[in-house]
């Protein structure tokens, strides 16, 4: 052993007890911090930076008298300082997990370091060779956690790290953080050489089976109180913290198993140990239970991790190789069976088990392989492709660009496989009235795009085609089609319909009550009804099933009629109907509802107009279902049905909130605005919330065309939305006599709580409507005074442009509100290019760049005809451009950043060479030149490529600018016809990077 090594061995071993009595530092260190951290029950914060300031203190070098700098004396201030750090780092039990969060890996392995030390490890000792059952508990658990931090690290160090952004330069703060950065690379470079050595020494302890102790304060105490008792009470199997032996086999082994897992990139064979060890784990976990387990595992991360060993490892058992649909589709894209992979996605259009971003990630995939010259993958691209867009059809989610521009030349093979893999995504037997909507909705869309009626009409003729459109509804698209050529002969054959329920006669109540749950003909439930109060007449069975549910306003009502059947029968009909209307089964609830009307027409008044109220909410329903989603207007009886209720003067009807907002959100749809306006009575707008605002609403709409003085009715909505979007701050003062500020969400200044006015804007589908109402609640978030960056929005002038009490508004609530409004309007008509601005606007606001680029790229696409017209100006506003350019600058594109500085109406050539000069682009460089059309830009690529002497980046440049067509001689029509073919190719190539 080396002088220096047996010197800071003594060091270590002789700790004094107290700081002398010469330094006030030591002295105030130990005593306050620790006393007031560390001795608390549940200090907090958890003390970790103490251990950085310890550390710091104890390794600052000294100056000699000749200033010469020295390394830190190891005198008895440094040995307490060094004391102090692992007195807190026992207090946090040695939990890595909160160290490494909280410490670098210079001051984590001093601290470490420290800790071999203190527990008697000689110093250049190679823990390999050591026997770790033969040390004491505590030297043995040092060695282990050392050497699991030495592996945590390098795992660590493999992940990609996020670059933060710097702030102003600070010559020093800059020194220290090089000076880091320098020390943590080399820290690594050993800790990558010493793996092999770390990885034995934990499989080492994997054999021990035995429980180990790690330090406390108490022992560290005893190490500094008196040197004779390192071999004695602290070196016991008494001394320390207990760590079983189960516990050190779950930690070790999931460290162990990490380790593994990185080295699987480059060797395939390892994956099969990280596997074995993450199994293990698991089980340990699953035997022992997570919270017992003194150091805790992620189980989200162990969970992927043995995933991913599935997937990656073959299994010598198939049909566990079968299990997962992941290893299948891994499978197949690694032996090229791409049939069962188009397979396999078909099937799980019925199960809906592969998230969204895992089936575009597999399509992305597939399409960079077709690009690479496999042709014979464009047909799987395809197939793939028509899976995702019916996957996406049955969620609501909006059709994917990639599906149109495949589509842009169907085929008789095209057509047939899209129907193919309609039918096979959806049971029709068991699919929701929701579901058929949607794909009904699909299919007639696919037909209205199409220009070759000999598709159209193998579509039309189709099975499912047929069952899905009523006959009225194949009827209007016939009609439609023939005015684009009166030839065409669509199919129109009726398709019946049949609904039954077999009741099969029983004198078993149990079988009779099976019968009544689920039967849904009226005269059947009587007759059940009849048979059961005839055998008992103890029971209640309207509560045999917990499914019916009758809204509490009419249970009261109903519950209080006295004979049972009746009652039973009045509740039971009620609420099947309204499970019926909830379910879109229109059919059945009207005739519920008519069979309940005709019962308690004979009794009860009350219950009558309830019905009459229902009746007209089913109508409602009925009629946006049907006939209104092909634009059909309703018929006057109902127009003046939903008048009569919004004006209803019957005392004591219990009503239902629902019905109010639908008649409202109705005569708004169908444009009633004569009526909301200048016809509703006087008294109605002032006692019915929602009437009041359906008639600002309408009054708004039909002056929007107007003059902005006009606009009286605009600042009166807008103040009637800022009441409901308020809240009430009250004062109250704790019992630590501190005052507190209560937010009251309710607030009862405006005209109906917030909670309800926003499921009114819900059943709006005038598009007018919704952009008005939507652009003022954009305008209403783009008031408050921490806002950064702005949402555009249609028709956004028209709001007056401050609050006189900002506080009073619940902001949050607001930005809930326009994130919901502009998710729901985009379902009414997903290619709204406004709509579709306003969402990328918000993903911008909340820093969300790439899900904002896809927005502002689709809102481009959709009034363009996907960029082969040229985007409206505006859409494509100066504001738009410079947020795309901030989203490229974000995500590192910094290319594509000056291609979209010359979409600006004044080029930006500052914020443009800024970009270029960036050498770490994320985005494809110089392929992008292509796309430039504005000579000063390339000229400087040309002069920045020769600078840096890239001579072949420069000869692309130089070729770009080179072509005739940019000479500045040509005409002006010449030169824009140039940039717009640019900006077209530019603008597909970016939708298909981010869509």
């Amino acid at each position: 052993m080396s002088a220096e090594a047996a010197d800071r061995e003594a060091a270590t071993s002789s700790r004094p007890c107290t700081p002398p009595q010469t330094s006030w530092f030591e002295f105030v260190l130990e005593e306050a911090l620790l006393e007031q951290h560390l001795q608390k029950p549940s200090p907090d914060p958890p003390p970790v930076q103490l251990i950085v300031q310890f550390l710091e203190q104890a390794s600052k070098p000294s100056v000699n008298e000749q200033n010469q700098v020295q390394p830190p004396p190891d005198n008895k201030r440094n040995r307490i300082l060094k004391l102090l750090a692992l007195k807190v780092a026992a207090h946090l039990k040695w939990d890595l997990d909160v160290l490494e969060k909280s410490l670098s890996v210079p001051v984590l392995n001093m601290l470490l370091n420290e800790l071999l030390c203190i527990s008697k490890v000689p110093p250049g000792t190679k823990h390999v060779d050591v026997d770790l059952s033969s040390l004491p508990p505590t030297t043995a658990m040092a060695i282990l956690l050392y050497n699991r931090w030495a592996i945590r690290t390098i795992v660590q160090s493999s992940f990609p790290v996020k670059q933060v952004k710097p702030g102003p330069p600070q010559l020093n703060v800059m020194n220290h953080i090089q000076q880091e950065k320098e020390l943590t690379e080399n820290i690594l470079k050993v800790l990558k050489e010493q793996a092999a050595d770390s990885i034995l020494v934990l499989e080492g302890a994997l054999k021990l089976n035995k429980d180990l102790y790690v330090h406390t304060i108490r022992t560290l105490d005893l190490l500094a109180m008196e040197p004779g008792m390192v071999n004695g009470e602290t070196e016991s199997s008494t001394a320390g913290l207990k760590i079983s032996a189960e516990e050190i086999q779950c930690q070790v082994c999931y460290d162990l198993g990490a380790i593994y897992f990185q080295q699987g990139s480059t060797n395939t064979a390892v994956h099969e140990k990280a596997k074995e060890k993450f199994f293990k784990t698991k089980e340990l976990i699953a035997k022992n239970g997570s919270s017992s387990l003194h150091f805790t595992i992620d189980e989200e991360r162990l969970a992927g991790y043995c995933q991913a060993c599935e997937v990656l490892t073959s299994s010598s058992d198939d049909a566990s190789q079968q299990a997962t649909p992941y290893s299948q589709i891994h499978s197949c894209m690694k032996s090229g069976k791409y049939q069962d992979l188009v397979k396999i996605f078909l099937e799980d259009n019925l199960t809906l088990s592969l998230p969204e971003q895992f089936r575009q990630s597999v399509l992305r995939e597939l399409f960079q392989k077709a690009q690479q010259g496999n042709d014979a993958l464009d047909e799987v691209c395809f197939k793939v492709c028509v899976c995702n867009t019916v996957c996406d059809v049955l969620q609501g989610r909006i059709i994917d660009i990639q599906f149109c521009q495949l589509f842009l030349k169907p085929s008789k093979e095209k057509i047939d496989f899209l129907l193919e893999v309609c039918s096979g995504s959806i049971n029709l037997e068991n699919a929701s009235e929701e579901l058929k909507r949607r794909m009904a909705a699909f299919l007639k869309n696919l037909c209205l795009g199409m220009e070759d009626l000999q598709f159209v009409f193998m579509i039309s003729s189709h099975e499912l085609f047929i069952k899905l459109l009523k006959d009225d509804e194949r009827k209007v698209l016939i009609d439609q089609m023939r005015k684009r050529s009166p030839r065409i002969n669509l199919c129109t054959k009726p398709v019946t319909s049949f609904y039954d329920i077999p009741a099969s006669a029983s004198v078993n109540i149990g079988q009779l009550e099976h019968q009544l749950i689920l039967s849904v003909d009226p005269w059947r439930i009587r007759q059940i009804l009849i048979e059961l109060h005839g055998m008992t007449s103890e029971r209640q069975f309207w509560t045999i099933s917990n499914k019916w549910e009758v809204p509490n306003v009419y249970g009261s009502v109903i519950l209080g009629i006295k004979d049972s059947l009746t009652r039973d029968l009045v509740y039971i009909l009620m609420a099947k109907g309204l499970h019926c209307c909830a379910i879109k089964d229109f059919v059945h609830a009207k005739q519920l509802f008519a069979a309940c009307l005709e019962l308690v027409t004979e009794f009860s008044p009350k219950l009558r107009q309830v019905m009459l109220n229902e009746m007209l909410l089913l109508d409602i329903y009925t009629h946006e279902a049907g006939a209104g989603v092909s634009g059909e207007r309703p018929p006057s009886d109902l127009i003046s049905r939903v008048r009569g209720y919004l004006e209803m003067r019957v005392p004591d009807i219990p009503l239902r909130q629902v019905i109010a907002e639908e008649c409202v959100a109705f005569l708004l749809n169908w444009c009633e605005n004569e009526y909301l306006t200048m016809q509703v009575p006087l008294p109605l707008v002032q006692t019915n919330p929602y009437v009041k605002l359906g008639q600002l609403l309408a009054a708004t709409c039909k002056e929007l065309p107007g003059p902005k003085e006009s606009r009286r009715t605009a600042k009166d909505l807008w103040e009637v939305v800022v009441q409901i979007c308020s809240v009430s701050n009250q004062h109250k003062r704790g019992n630590d006599g501190r005052v507190s500020l209560i937010k009251h969400r309710e607030s009862t200044l405006g005209i109906m709580y917030r909670f309800h006015g926003n499921t009114f804007f819900f059943p709006l589908q005038e598009p007018l409507v919704l952009t008005t109402i939507l652009s003022l609640f954009v305008k209403l978030h783009n008031v408050r005074e921490d806002i950064v960056n702005d949402i555009a929005a249609e028709h956004i002038s028209i709001w007056p442009s401050s609050i006189p009490n900002l506080q009073s508004v619940d902001f949050e609530a607001v930005a809930i509100t326009v994130k919901e409004l502009v998710s729901y309007a985009l379902t009414i008509n997903a290619n709204n290019h406004f709509w579709l601005i306003i969402q990328a606007d918000i993903y911008f606001a909340t820093n969300q760049y790439s899900a904002a680029l896809h927005y502002y790229l689709q809102a481009g696409a959709v009034c363009s005809d996907f960029f082969n017209k040229m985007v409206p100006p505006d859409v494509y506003t100066d504001q738009v451009i410079k947020r795309m350019i901030k989203c490229c600058s974000l995500l590192n594109c910094h290319t594509q950043v000056a291609i979209l500085c010359q979409f600006l109406r004044e080029v930006d050539y500052k914020t443009a060479f800024k970009a270029l000069q960036e050498q770490n682009s994320h985005d494809a460089m110089d392929s992008y030149y292509e796309y430039i059309w504005d000579v000063t830009i390339l000229e400087y690529l040309t002069y920045l490529h020769h600078k840096r002497g890239e001579t072949d980046k420069r000869q692309i440049a130089i070729k770009a600018i080179g072509q005739t067509e940019l000479n500045a001689s040509n005409p002006e029509e010449v030169l824009q016809l140039a940039a717009q073919r640019r900006k077209k190719k530019f603008l597909q190539a970016m939708a298909k990077l981010y869509f």
